[in-house]
């Protein structure tokens, strides 16, 4: 019988290897997601000092989100993070989307920080 590893552990092994070429600098910081059933999670990261230097999460009370395992939360995820970022002066990032596929909640979180004002 042929056991098929669990989605995660090859999101793991897709995230191992986009992580060897991207690396956040000081200069321009990684946009790191974190995407779970009930929530969504990012952090801007300084991998030189390795330093999480913003991040923001649907876990927040501030935030104000019912359910966070939505496209509605994570465009207020992605835009509370690019609002929180730019009031540290980092206006571009490198984006790293952590082995998930570019849809759904990913995309909607890279499109609103892109709106707010984040470039990458």
């Amino acid at each position: 019988m042929i056991n098929k590893p669990s989605r995660n552990e090859t999101r793991k092994k897709r995230h191992l290897r986009i992580r060897q070429r991207i690396s956040g600098t000081p200069d321009m910081p990684r946009l790191n997601v974190f995407r779970s059933a009930k929530h969504i999670e990012a952090q801007v990261i300084d991998d030189t000092n390795q330093k999480t230097l913003v991040s923001a999460s649907t876990k927040e009370k501030d935030l104000n989100v019912k359910y966070g395992g939505n496209i509605e939360a994570a465009k207020v995820v992605g835009k509370m993070i690019a609002e929180r970022a730019q009031k540290e002066g980092i206006k571009q990032v490198i984006f790293d989307r952590a082995g998930y596929l570019y849809h759904g909640r990913v995309k909607a979180m890279a499109e609103a920080a892109r709106e707010a004002g984040l470039e990458f």
